[in-house]
């Protein structure tokens, strides 16, 4: 539901919100009152002391103020239950309680400090006694403490501009003072969004492609949130129910609805060819990585084996620039790639925002010049990710609509301007004249790799680009069909970053609050239910839809979706069939090459943790692509160590096909 407006400002935090709080501080503070009781009674005898008089009414007056505030906490906790998430009804007396809940830490605040200057003044008492006085005087700071950081991590820097809205709600605004409004808040929003990401990354530098990327990340973050009032725990409600939901639809499918038929020779020939390519251009991709990657692939050994290349300095023939620990990097991509110092013509760790680090090597075993980029593993890069608007790909083809993704793309003209102009392609090309040029990337690494290729394919046409898990919001659909001829993109199962665009966030949020305004249990049992379910499995077919008689319990009538926004435009569809209309700024955007799609045959379990998971490889269209899937899996599958384990698994179980005729195409579909 939409924030609470307490003192005059909204807060990120809903009146359901306190049930899980509210438990914890109950059970603390029940234990911390039978404790008291019990040191009372056991050693009030104990108390016949200068200054005992004193610590008898600290204790006695303490146990009332914390049986009050059980009450209070109980009374908070019980509301907090009613209703659900858009039936705040039952739930309109929590502001009142709160505001007891906080009059009560001042009388609490004042007693501590009195306690503390009492046993501070030297007590001639019990130690026994005293030392519990001690610890009660240390709970309650901590408590208040604990209250002092609530607070500040609930606290909205926008609040007091949304609490006039929220108060009046849409319908008591005309278009242009809700357009005012929003254009405020947006503004607001940015500014509020940016000083937070230059506080998080205030070490990374302040040069102009920093601030340009701070710009960008903040005026996206504000665009996507600006127009919801949605806490966060809404929106983890809604998460969880998507995930039951979308289970629920697949277990219904009937198998009649799964068409499946023969391969085409050509076809299932194409699929091993660029399988075989792929499982042997990923090592490259995770050499990229350096050596962090290598000790988390190899816990036990890794270190052991490079651990002689980080204190050994050498002169060689080939380049090895930027960052820190450059020999440890270095041993790790020998190790990944099982190449010779030979082979590397540059190696660079140089690392800034919109500068990615990339290797260049030959490969002999595929006779080609091999370029690969780096993924996302420093703020650096997580700025680049974030810089989503579109800007024209400067590049010398027949497509007329050339957008991309603006950070990647001044990443991917980053290397290439390294390539060129320091020559090392001609390096590169003049040691091997014969050889062919492949760029491989995994994640921000396989984009940039994409558009890299892209930009080079004039003045090397037989390119070829192998980009891993790459974001699915890379460049326009023409560019997308453009690029089939030379790059293949391989998905690991519900990988979510090639499928994450801001087309697809925008999706997601539409549908978090489509199924958040019409669930009709209370948000802590959907999150415990939520959590079962994603620890344990079980049935995905809880409630989310409105019937009839929930609609006659109910106090007062539902917000509904649109009450969730701060601002409703009429080109925000609430049809789970209407497409979205897109800001100028985030245009559709579409994958890179044609993808090849793993997935997990059978379970292996929730996270992916048992090796002994089968995976099947299929052709597939951008379109399957085109909605965020929920699910444990959704963030390790883009692990550059899972891929690498499932394209190990399914090119030997392929390999071991051969020999068997009759069964060589059973795990293989081609769509």
């Amino acid at each position: 539901m939409p924030g609470m407006v307490l003192f005059g400002r909204r807060w990120a935090i809903a009146s359901d919100d306190l049930v899980f709080p509210g438990f914890f501080e109950l059970v603390v503070r029940v234990l911390w009152w039978i404790g008291i009781l019990t040191l009372y009674l056991m050693h009030r005898g104990k108390l016949d002391c200068a200054g005992g008089a004193l610590l008898s009414s600290y204790l006695i007056v303490l146990m009332i103020l914390l049986a009050v505030v059980i009450c209070t906490v109980s009374a908070i906790m019980c509301v907090s239950m009613r209703g659900t998430i858009c039936n705040p009804g039952p739930r309109k007396s929590m502001s009142k309680l709160l505001y007891i809940r906080l009059a009560l830490f001042f009388p609490e605040m004042v007693w501590a400090s009195l306690g503390a200057a009492w046993v501070a003044d030297g007590v001639q008492c019990d130690r026994t006694v005293v030392n519990g006085i001690i610890a009660t005087v240390v709970v309650s700071w901590i408590i208040i403490a604990a209250t002092v950081v609530s607070i500040i991590i609930v606290f909205d820097p926008l609040g007091g501009k949304m609490a006039p809205y929220s108060s009046a709600g849409p319908s008591h605004l005309d278009s242009h003072d809700s357009s005012q409004l929003l254009n405020g808040l947006k503004t607001a929003a940015t500014s509020v969004w940016e000083t937070r990401i230059k506080l998080l990354c205030c070490c990374i530098g302040k040069d102009d492609h920093t601030r340009v990327a701070f710009s960008s990340t903040a005026e996206l973050f504000s665009t996507y949130f600006s127009d919801t009032d949605l806490v966060p725990s809404d929106i983890a409600a809604g998460l969880a129910l998507l995930h039951q939901q979308q289970d629920n639809i697949r277990n219904n499918q009937e198998p009649a609805q799964v068409v499946s038929h023969a391969p085409g020779s050509s076809q299932e020939a194409d699929l091993d060819a660029e399988l075989e390519n792929c499982h042997h251009y990923m090592q490259f991709a995770a050499a990229a990585y350096g050596w962090p990657l290598y000790i988390y692939r190899n816990p036990l050994t890794g270190l052991c084996r490079i651990g002689g290349d980080c204190c050994r300095s050498r002169t060689t023939d080939y380049d090895l620039v930027g960052g820190d620990q450059l020999n440890c990097h270095f041993g790790s991509i020998l190790h990944t790639t099982g190449l010779q110092y030979r082979d590397f013509i540059h190696v660079s760790f140089h690392d800034k925002v919109y500068e990615l680090p990339f290797i260049v090597a030959l490969d002999h075993r595929k006779e080609s010049v091999v370029v690969a980029v780096r993924g996302t593993m420093s703020l650096q890069d997580v700025l680049t990710d974030l810089s989503a608007e579109s800007e024209v790909l400067d590049v010398e083809c027949e497509v007329q609509d050339r957008l991309a993704h603006k950070g990647i793309s001044q990443a991917a003209r980053y290397v290439y301007r390294r390539l060129i102009n320091d020559g090392i392609l001609s390096q590169a090309f003049s040691v091997a004249p014969e050889y062919r040029l492949v760029i491989v990337g995994h994640s921000l690494g396989g984009g940039a790799a994409a558009l890299l290729a892209t930009m080079l394919r004039a003045a090397y046409p037989q390119v070829r680009c192998y980009a891993f898990s790459p974001p699915r919001g890379l460049w326009s659909k023409a560019l997308h069909e453009y690029s089939q001829s030379f790059i293949v993109s391989l998905v690991l199962g519900k990988d979510v970053i090639p499928r994450l665009s801001v087309t697809n966030l925008e999706d997601l949020k539409r549908r978090i609050l489509r199924v958040v305004a019409h669930c009709n249990k209370p948000k802590y049992k959907i999150l415990l239910h939520g959590l079962w379910y994603e620890l344990f499995g079980g049935n995905p077919n809880f409630p989310t839809e409105l019937d009839g008689g929930d609609q006659e319990v109910l106090t007062q009538p539902l917000l509904g979706e649109q009450s969730l926004l701060t601002h409703w435009s009429p080109a925000y569809s609430f049809s789970s069939d209407s497409p979205l209309d897109s800001s100028p700024k985030y245009p559709p955007l579409y994958p890179p090459g044609r993808i090849i799609h793993l997935q997990e045959e059978g379970a292996s379990g929730r996270f992916g943790c048992c090796s002994a998971a089968q995976y099947s490889a299929k052709w597939s269209h951008e379109a399957e692509f085109s909605k965020i899937l929920i699910g444990p899996k959704m963030l390790t599958d883009h692990m550059p160590d899972i891929l690498m384990r499932a394209l190990d698994s399914l090119v030997s179980d392929r390999a071991a096909c051969i020999s068997c005729p009759a069964q060589g195409v059973s795990g293989v579909d081609v769509a």
